[in-house]
C-alpha cells in the first residue's frame, strides 16, 4: 500500500506540474494578444471545484480590453488534466451559446489566424521547453555518469524476453544495425530494442549477431526492462554475528563461486545460496591476489549477512560535470533525442500488440520508483513533458493538434472552417479521446488482475 501511495503521489505531482505549464503556455500567448481567458484550472471541475479565485476588476478599466483579472483561477477535483477556457473559441467546454453572440474584440475568433495558431501551439511549446530546462537542471545538478561498455568485465544481465530472442547474460552491447552503441548515450537500450539486428560481444572475444523479433519491444514491456549491468559480488560491509562473519569473510572479498557454481554476478549468487539455505557449503573468494575456499552456512533464507559493494565502486564510471552555461546545450541534446526516439517508437502503436500495450494512469504511475528519488522523479517528469507535447500536437479534434489543423487550413485557403464543422469535429474528437482513455485504463485494470 505504501508503494502504491508513493507512486500515486509522484504521478499526481508530476501531472499537476505539467498541466499547469501546458495551460500556462496557452494563457500567456492569449494574454500577449489581448484575448480574454475566462478560466484557468488545474484538474477538471464538473459540478464543483476544490478552490477558485476571481480577482476584483480594476476600477476604470477599459471594458473592451482583456486583463488577467478577467480570469477565474481554480483547482478542480478530477485529476485527469486541466484547461484554459478562452473566450470565443470552440473547445471542450462546448460553449456554443457564446458563439451565437456578436464577436467581441477580446475574443479568440476575432484575432488573426497566426495569433490564434500561436495560442494553440503555446501549450506544446511550453511543455517542450520545460523538458529541456529539466534536463538542463539535471545535467547541472547531478551531471552525467556512465560505465563504458569495455569496463563492464562481467557484461550485462538480460530480461527473459531478451534471452528468448538470443541474448545471454554476460553479453556486452556492441552495435545496433551496424552502428556502434555508446554507453554515454542513455538511449542505447532503445536503439537496441528498435533495431533489426543487434551485435554483442560474447565471452569477451566473439561477436554475435542477434535478430530482433518484430514484437520484441512489447515483450520487453511485459518484463518491465531490457538489460542492466551485471554486479560482481564484492563484499562492502560484513554484518557482525551473521554467517559471513562466522566464516571469516572480509570486506573487499570477491566471491566467485558457491560450491561448484560460478557466481560472476549477484544474479548467480542469490539462487546458489538459496539452494544451500541452512546447509554448510563452500564459497570461493579472491582476496589480495589469492584464491580461498571457506566453509559457510547460509541462514534459512539463503543469506550470508553482508552488503554488496555498489557497482560504481566496482567499475570506474566516467563522470561529466556541466557548468550553468554547458547544461543548456546538454538539455537541448537530451530533449531533442528523447522526442526523436519517442516519435520513432509510435510506429509500434499501430499494430495489435501496440494496441494491447497501451496503458493509462496505472502504466504511467508504474514508471516512477517505489521510493521517492528526486533524480528519477525529474527524469520521468521531463520524459512525460516531451510525450505530452507530442501527443497534444497530433491532429485529432479535441487536442491542440486538431485546432492547429483547422487553423493551418484557414491560413492556406484564407477561409475559416464552418462553425458547424468545428463543433461536430470537437464532439467526435472528444468522444474518441474518451474511448481511448477508457480503453487504455481498462488495459491497466486487465493487466493488474488477469495477468
Amino acid at each position: 500500500m505504501e508503494t502504491f501511495l508513493i507512486k500515486a503521489l509522484q504521478l499526481i505531482v508530476a501531472l499537476a506540474f505539467l498541466v499547469i505549464i501546458h495551460e500556462f503556455g496557452h494563457f500567456i500567448f492569449a494574454r500577449i494578444f489581448g484575448i480574454r481567458v475566462e478560466k484557468f484550472y488545474m484538474f477538471f471541475d464538473p459540478y464543483f471545484s476544490l478552490f477558485k479565485w476571481k480577482p476584483k476588476a480594476k476600477e476604470g478599466a477599459d471594458p473592451n480590453k482583456s486583463s488577467w483579472r478577467d480570469t477565474e483561477y481554480g483547482i478542480g477535483w478530477l485529476p485527469l488534466g486541466g484547461y484554459c477556457k478562452i473566450s470565443g473559441m470552440i473547445d471542450e467546454s462546448m460553449d456554443t451559446e457564446q458563439m451565437k453572440q456578436e464577436p467581441k474584440p477580446w475574443e479568440f475568433r476575432t484575432k488573426p489566424a497566426w495569433q490564434r495558431l500561436l495560442v494553440m501551439l503555446g501549450g506544446v511549446l511550453f511543455n517542450f521547453i520545460l523538458a529541456i530546462l529539466i534536463y538542463a537542471g539535471i545535467a547541472m545538478h547531478w551531471g552525467s555518469q556512465y560505465i563504458p561498455f569495455e569496463a563492464a568485465t562481467e557484461g550485462f544481465d538480460f530480461a527473459p524476453a531478451a534471452q528468448k530472442a538470443g541474448f545471454r547474460n554476460g553479453d556486452i552491447p556492441y552495435k545496433a544495425d551496424g552502428r556502434l552503441l555508446d554507453a554515454s548515450k542513455g538511449d542505447y537500450p532503445y536503439h537496441m530494442a528498435d533495431a533489426d539486428v543487434v551485435t554483442v560481444i560474447r565471452n569477451h572475444r566473439d561477436t554475435v549477431d542477434i535478430a530482433i523479433p518484430d514484437d520484441f519491444i512489447f515483450r520487453l514491456n511485459e518484463d518491465k526492462g531490457f538489460l542492466a549491468y551485471r554486479l560482481p559480488v564484492y563484499i562492502d560491509r560484513i554484518v557482525p554475528g551473521e554467517a559471513a562473519a562466522k566464516a571469516g569473510l572480509k570486506e573487499g572479498d570477491h566471491i566467485i563461486a558457491v560450491d561448484s557454481t560460478a557466481t560472476p554476478s549477484f544474479t548467480e549468487l542469490t539462487p546458489a545460496l538459496v539452494s544451500h539455505a541452512g546447509k554448510e557449503t563452500t564459497v570461493t573468494v579472491e582476496r589480495d591476489g589469492k584464491t580461498l575456499r571457506l566453509p559457510v552456512t547460509p541462514n534459512g533464507h539463503g543469506k550470508l549477512g553482508f552488503q554488496l559493494r555498489p557497482i560504481t565502486a566496482v567499475y570506474n564510471p566516467v563522470t561529466i560535470d556541466y557548468s550553468f552555461f554547458q547544461s543548456f546545450p546538454k538539455g537541448w541534446e537530451i530533449g531533442t533525442t528523447t522526442l526523436t526516439n519517442y516519435v520513432s517508437s509510435m510506429k509500434h502503436v499501430f499494430s495489435q500488440e501496440g494496441a494491447e500495450s497501451l496503458g493509462g494512469f496505472g502504466a504511467i504511475g508504474n514508471m516512477f520508483p517505489e521510493r521517492w528519488n528526486w533524480l528519477s522523479f525529474w527524469e520521468i517528469t521531463a520524459f512525460l513533458s516531451v510525450a505530452l507535447a507530442f501527443m497534444n500536437i497530433i491532429p485529432i479534434p479535441g487536442l491542440d493538434g486538431g485546432h492547429v489543423m483547422f487553423l493551418l487550413y484557414e491560413i492556406i485557403t484564407r477561409r475559416q472552417a464552418p462553425e458547424k464543422v468545428l463543433i461536430v469535429a470537437q464532439y467526435i474528437g472528444m468522444a474518441f479521446l474518451l474511448l481511448l482513455l477508457l480503453y487504455a485504463n481498462g488495459n491497466d485494470i486487465f493487466r493488474a488482475f488477469f495477468k
